[in-house]
């Protein structure tokens, strides 16, 4: 079975879709605020010519995801499937910002609930990869199961912790 990294998938808060070309304007709306990437590795990423890079490579990445709120329809974030490894049977979620008004768990917790129970029909092992500073995701990913599991360096030499949650050990 070939893993689909963009399913649409849907929760009691929050639907998510593929994220598609006409989304920029709907998602920049939500991550033009400075204080959602105020920890994180690219905290520049609110500027219009910043967004628009990660836009494109979103849409290149074949597994973005849009994030939309049940209850007004309006656009709350999005998050993305990386990096499937068959042989190893793992993917990567990351990528994920919300909305402030949607901060405090319950919306990220489904959409990570989701993601996990979908990506969990491919593979034993989800993985996320989070700046050694993001404290805030860092407690999201503990919140929901994730345990730290050492760290990873990309190819522009940047670490990144690395946390995991296994199929057999996930209680979503």
């Amino acid at each position: 079975m070939v893993f689909d990294a963009q399913p649409t998938l849907t929760g009691t808060l929050l639907h998510l879709r593929p994220l598609q070309d006409d989304d920029y304007d709907d998602l920049y709306a939500v991550a033009s605020d400075p204080l959602i990437w105020e920890q994180h590795p690219a905290s520049d990423r609110y500027q219009a010519e910043v967004f628009q890079k990660f836009f494109r490579d979103a849409m290149d990445s074949g597994g973005a995801l849009l994030a939309i709120d049940n209850a007004t329809g309006t656009v709350i974030g999005s998050s993305r499937y990386h990096g499937y490894n068959e042989s190893a049977s793992e993917v990567e979620i990351g990528w994920t910002f919300l909305a402030r008004s949607h901060w405090g768990g319950r919306y990220n917790g489904e959409m990570k609930r989701l993601m996990l129970q979908h990506a969990f029909q491919f593979v034993d092992s989800v993985i996320f990869l989070i700046g050694p500073e993001n404290i805030r995701s860092q407690r999201a990913v503990e919140k929901i199961g994730g345990v730290h599991d050492g760290s990873r360096t990309d190819g522009s030499g940047m670490e990144s912790w690395l946390f995991r949650i296994r199929a057999a050990e996930y209680e979503g």
